[in-house]
């Protein structure tokens, strides 16, 4: 199997969804997959380690998808190899009454890596000009000076939304996060699918909800939307990256491919040298123990 290029799969002009194929057709075999995903995740094991000793860089993981599109057990698979003190999972479902009395990037911000950590964000900061533009009346829980009615959320309230979606990921990148986003390109069949695998096995029956359909009949509006906000904030230091995700295993290795190489750029992250004092006097500090 070819070594994965990022660049394939990063967004550098705008893209059309309908043009990217969800499945790369990659003839590599179920175990080959999961010998180079299991190869990637013990590097980035390894290199969470020395960045929590470097505590120079946070990174954040934004994963965006479809419901089914694998973002739950990407996580698990990808993330299972790290020291659970340097990562954390946040996932953003409708914000609560407390949410709700602050702007809508706070529980955000709130949920940033520590530097030395990673963050991942499943489900991300972009619900809030995705499903609230399929579903503008959701606008109305924040509260906002000026906006009354749905008819009052204007094509300029989104255009300044993403504006300043795009200055949040600016402000944190030049505060040292490191940040990489991830869309899950899923087919419209390949989510049939796994809806009914759902319904036809009983261990899976408790990921069912109706509200899958729902929002499935909605399935153009979406990616109508998510291409135009992928558009509109992929940008250098916060990078957008469309992944085919009808084969899992292979998105899987992907992302933590992707994640890997990006993060071999940032060639200053090392662990601390001791202080020359302290190592000079390792001999007496091992005699002082053997002496106990």
């Amino acid at each position: 199997m070819k070594t994965i290029d990022p660049e394939k799969f990063k967004v550098v002009a705008p893209v059309s969804l309908a043009a990217i194929p969800t499945d790369l057709n990659n003839k590599a075999s179920d175990n080959d997959k999961e010998d180079k995903l299991d190869g990637v995740r013990e590097k980035l094991s390894a290199l969470q380690d020395v960045m929590y000793a470097h505590n120079r860089y946070g990174v954040l993981i934004c994963l965006q998808g479809m419901d089914t599109s694998g973002k739950d057990s990407l996580i698990r698979e990808v993330f299972k190899e790290f020291n659970p003190r340097g990562v954390e999972v946040s996932s953003f479902k409708t914000p609560n009454s407390t949410e709700l009395e602050h702007d809508y990037l706070w529980r955000h911000y709130v949920a940033l890596p520590e530097k030395g950590k990673f963050a991942i964000f499943n489900r991300t900061h972009y619900e809030n000009v995705l499903v609230t533009r399929v579903h503008p009346e959701y606008i109305l829980n924040e509260n906002l000076p000026g906006i009354e009615n749905v008819g009052e959320i204007t094509a300029d309230f989104w255009n300044n939304r993403m504006e300043q979606i795009n200055n949040f990921e600016k402000h944190i990148v030049q505060n040292g996060t490191i940040v990489m986003k991830f869309y899950f390109h899923m087919s419209k069949e390949e989510q049939r699918k796994r809806l009914l695998r759902r319904l036809e096995n009983e261990e899976h029956h408790w990921k069912f909800s109706p509200g899958d359909l729902k929002e499935r009949e909605r399935w153009d509006d979406y990616m109508k939307y998510y291409e135009e906000a992928i558009n509109k904030t992929a940008t250098p230091n916060a990078p957008w990256y469309i992944i085919p995700s009808d084969d899992k295993d292979m998105a899987r290795y992907i992302v933590a491919e992707i994640i890997w190489q990006e993060m071999q750029k940032y060639t200053d992250i090392k662990e601390p040298e001791l202080d020359d004092k302290v190592k000079m006097n390792f001999a007496m500090y091992k005699d002082q123990l053997d002496k106990e």
